[in-house]
């Protein structure tokens, strides 16, 4: 049988698999990121070129995100965090529960 656990989105409690949550997490992660890099590379442009352009922030940005290696750490940046702090959290949880039972 498939783990369960809730995933609360706005309005509403829904019950997903576990491993689609933390997809979903992780893929949220990876597009905060990609959006914070394009508001710094496309104000850094606005800031400092002298022609520049929202297009051409556009364009730097697209080139930047493109690239694999740039993609590839922020998917495993996010992937690590996310397993990193469900395991801590489990560790807490399984450590918390011997201390009330003794």
């Amino acid at each position: 049988m498939v783990e369960t656990t809730v995933l609360v989105v706005p309005g509403k409690k829904l019950s997903v698999p576990r491993i689609l949550k933390r997809i979903l997490q992780i893929a949220f992660a990876v597009a905060l990121t990609s959006a914070v890099f394009l508001v710094m590379i496309v104000g850094s442009g606005m800031v400092v070129g002298r022609n520049a352009s929202l297009q051409s922030g556009m364009n730097a940005w697209l080139a930047f995100i493109r690239r694999p290696d740039i993609l590839a750490t922020i998917i495993v940046t996010a992937l690590v965090t996310v397993l990193v702090i469900y395991g801590m959290r489990n560790r807490e949880r399984a450590s918390g529960s011997s201390r009330m039972l003794s």
